[in-house]
């Protein structure tokens, strides 16, 4: 005779085993019991979902500076963040902010804001951030006619001039390669890319998507340098910008948790960011 227990527990394992997938493998839309669709989203114009992003924007993440087109990683991540959440395409509203101004404290003229930011712990005193959505790297880019294209070590990097945007966090890095000099600071990449080719810099920071773009579609001469090592050896992450306290951040982030967890911001990726080439890694 098979022991109760024994019989119990073939019980609760069939019963498992026989439970559908979906019901506990189904990414839930839920924040507190509440759905998050935008029947209950306080959104800055009831019914429409408003995303901010800077003024111009580059590819690979906009495609002609238009994100309203759906083209480029965070124009695409942002239509599927709002379908996520219960918008059709026409319910989705663009507004520019500068990328400084996005940041800053105070009340936002939009809901949420995709311009390549990334989350670090000062931001986040004045603003809300998402659930990351994207993990990326810096990288230095040069001409081949300048002298950084020698460059294979950190120390060498020490000797010459580069620039970044600011308010980046290609600024951070780029100021934590040469800590003890004046690294040229420019209000948009398309002004540095001017003063690299005018020769007052050597080189600058980007993102390690932006740097494959632009030495791929740009520069014509454009080459990358190398990645370079995160400050802290922590991966640096994009978020999704929200108002300090703003009452849509759980649900904006359970949005983007679900995206990652269907395999939609990897597909969006692959689709956006992949490139065709390989960058060394700076040591």
């Amino acid at each position: 005779m098979r022991a109760p227990g024994l019989m119990l527990s073939v019980i609760a394992a069939l019963a498992v085993a026989c439970a559908p997938a979906d019901e506990t493998t189904q990414p839930s839309n839920q924040v507190d019991g509440v759905d998050c669709t935008k029947e209950n989203l306080a959104t800055l114009t009831a019914g429409k979902i408003t995303f901010g992003t800077d003024q111009p924007v580059y590819e690979p993440w906009f495609v002609d500076d238009d994100p309203t087109n759906g083209k480029g990683f965070e124009s695409a991540t942002a239509y599927a963040l709002a379908e996520e959440l219960g918008y059709a395409r026409e319910d989705v509203v663009w507004t520019r902010v500068p990328f400084n101004a996005a940041i800053q404290p105070g009340r936002k003229t939009y809901d949420a804001n995709l311009t390549e930011f990334s989350i670090t712990e000062e931001r986040k005193q004045a603003v809300d951030f998402s659930a990351p959505y994207y993990d990326v790297d810096q990288a230095v880019i040069t001409l081949e006619s300048s002298k950084a294209a020698s460059v294979t070590t950190l120390a060498e990097l020490k000797s010459v001039k580069i620039g970044a945007q600011v308010g980046t966090t290609s600024l951070d890095a780029a100021q934590r390669l040469q800590p003890e000099q004046d690294v040229a600071v420019y209000n948009t990449n398309d002004d540095a890319k001017a003063a690299l080719r005018a020769g007052q810099v050597d080189a600058l920071v980007v993102d390690l998507p932006t740097a494959f773009f632009i030495t791929s579609a740009e520069l014509e001469d454009g080459v990358i340098v190398g990645q370079v090592p995160p400050g802290d050896g922590k991966p640096e992450q994009f978020g999704i910008v929200l108002d300090k306290g703003s009452p849509l951040t759980a649900c904006v982030s359970t949005a983007v948790e679900n995206l990652r967890a269907d395999g939609t911001l990897a597909e969006i990726e692959r689709e956006w960011l992949a490139s065709a080439g390989t960058a060394p890694e700076l040591r």
